[in-house]
């Protein structure tokens, strides 16, 4: 059969589905009366088309996991958001739902982040600083007060507390009336990326597996469309790593996970179609786009041939874009807005299910409404008016996208190979492989800046002497003040006999072999906080010390 029969298969297989998820057209087309068919193939029989490339929502998903892609719905559009106290937070989720987000995506601070409450010695000076506080379910119920539960779905970057707020989380759609099965979101809960490349654990690798693992199997039975870890290569790219590195270190990661969950007990099948991914958009547009294929195209096989998955669900790389942090500079802010646009383009164009822009003050501080605004129209405006989302796939054939489609896959399995030769890739944090290998790319882009190899407009190339300073939005004082404030209050009101019962549960099966995920619950249930349930596991667990490379 040849490849336009195949195609004429493939598009009855789509025309049959349109009726429970229809496109936004009845046709497409330019301003020109062109017409945009749903996916261009080759107008002749190309060898290895099937193999490497395929259909749209077909194995091995190098063209996108769904068989509309965005004719039949946008991408997720999100605004990462979060800061000083819930009920701020709170306001600024309803501002961005009123401009048109379709999902919240929740930061929260460094001591949400470190399993520490607002009043301990260690979250001095960086209370709802770089996120919202959270120190219990009582500011989670502020935090999400009049926003239904059963029709946002929310997406919180957490991870060593990931299951804390997960269970804060259940907890206040129940008091909503909505069943835990009938939420829907994700937990970033990636724990291997913060050993090699961001740093916010709190216990060794062997305990917090077991924390992911127990997460999964709960969410399997019990919350079904949560998608229960965000496997992240966006911090990894953060750090510094290249974008092959990205999707090694990334991937590698999402196999040791899967590993885990099958040595728990867990069918390979029963887990994976929860599995969803975090990637970061760098500047060079078409080396992403190829990244995001390559990724997508390399997880399906993994999958398929190394884990012996049947459901094709399992096979599908989902993934969260986010642009990227790290390029947006100081100087000349405005030029952010340049650089998110083409990130964000990149992501689009490579098949992201999930965006987040950026805002241009972010390197300076927390982004400002007007700034946020901004963000989220880049999106918008690519979504309605650039007419990229018309047609799945676009780059597909592009000599220059698929050569770098392949030299990406390559060159990523190849460190994936390198990881499985040293035990995989918790032994490989463990000796230092990934962290030297970040640490280098990093300092070889540093020097390319440095000696004028890479120009960064505004920075090395065009600067503007006695540029004005921008407004910015800062965190005063009286934050951390309040907060504390209201936790006193809270632990005031609250019966301390039944949360001394639920953590002493909680500490007896962390002592065990039993799924922590209930007993976490129900602590969160009786007000304890954030700290003292993450205080009963670094008793039993202890904490993790960082491997240091040199």
């Amino acid at each position: 059969m040849g490849i336009n029969e195949k195609k004429q298969q493939w598009a009855e297989g789509v025309a049959k589905g349109l009726a429970k998820r229809p496109e936004r057209k009845s046709d497409f087309r330019t301003t020109s009366n062109i017409e945009i068919e749903r996916c261009f193939t080759p107008d002749f029989d190309s060898p290895g088309y099937e193999e490497q490339l395929g259909f749209p929502g077909q194995y091995p998903y190098t063209r996108g996991v769904q068989p509309t892609m965005y004719r039949g719905q946008f991408w997720t559009m999100r605004q990462y958001a979060g800061f000083g106290t819930a009920k701020e937070s709170n306001e600024r989720y309803k501002y961005l739902l009123s401009a048109g987000q379709t999902g919240l995506s929740v930061a929260f601070d460094l001591p949400t982040q470190m399993g520490y409450d607002s009043d301990a010695a260690m979250a001095a000076g960086e209370v709802g600083k770089v996120g919202v506080a959270i120190d219990s379910l009582a500011d989670m119920e502020i935090l999400f007060d009049g926003i239904p539960l059963d029709k946002v779905s929310t997406s919180m970057t957490i991870n060593s507390t990931a299951a804390i707020l997960l269970c804060m989380y259940i907890a206040v759609a129940e008091k909503q009336g909505v069943s835990p099965d009938k939420i829907s979101g994700t937990i970033q809960n990636d724990i291997l990326k913060e050993y090699m490349a961001r740093g916010t654990y709190i216990y060794p690798p062997k305990e917090s597996m077991r924390i992911i693992t127990d997460i999964f199997a709960y969410c399997k039975d019990n919350v079904p469309k949560w998608n229960t870890i965000s496997i992240s290569g966006y911090h990894i790219r953060e750090a510094g790593s290249s974008a092959v590195q990205e999707v090694a270190f990334t991937l590698a990661d999402g196999i040791a996970y899967v590993d885990a969950a099958i040595k728990a007990g867990l069918n390979v099948d029963e887990f994976a179609p929860r599995l969803a991914f975090f990637f970061n958009a760098h500047n060079n547009l078409l080396e992403e786009v190829a990244k995001f294929r390559a990724a997508r195209r390399l997880w399906a096989k993994i999958m398929k041939e190394r884990f012996g998955a049947k459901d094709p669900k399992s096979m599908m790389l989902r993934f969260h874009t986010q642009t990227a942090g790290c390029t947006l500079t100081a100087q000349q802010p405005d030029n952010n807005i340049m650089r998110v646009t083409i990130q964000a383009l990149a992501a689009v164009l490579g098949g992201t299910q999930s965006l987040h822009t950026n805002s241009r003050d972010e390197a300076l501080a927390l982004p400002t409404e007007d700034s946020v605004r901004i963000a989220l129209r880049t999106q918008q405006v690519i979504a309605y008016e650039s007419g990229v989302a018309d047609s799945i796939d676009p780059l597909a054939g592009s000599f220059l996208v698929e050569s770098m489609t392949d030299q990406i896959e390559k060159a990523a399995q190849e460190y994936i190979d390198k990881i499985d030769s040293l035990g995989g890739a918790v032994e490989a944090i463990s000796r230092g492989f990934q962290q030297k290998e970040i640490q280098d790319s990093a300092y070889a882009y540093q020097r390319s800046i440095e000696t004028d190899d890479l120009i960064i407009v505004g920075v090395n190339r065009f600067t503007v002497e006695n540029e004005p300073a921008p407004e910015l939005l800062k965190i005063k004082e009286e934050v951390e003040i309040a907060q504390k404030g209201s936790l006193k209050s809270m632990r005031e009101r609250r019966d301390p006999a039944a949360v001394k019962g639920s953590l002493a549960r909680l500490e007896e099966a962390a002592k065990g072999s039993e799924n922590l995920m209930p007993h976490i619950l129900a602590a969160v249930k009786t007000y304890a906080t954030l700290g003292e349930i993450a205080n009963v596991l670094r008793d039993v667990f202890g904490v993790h010390r960082e491997t240091v490379v040199l």
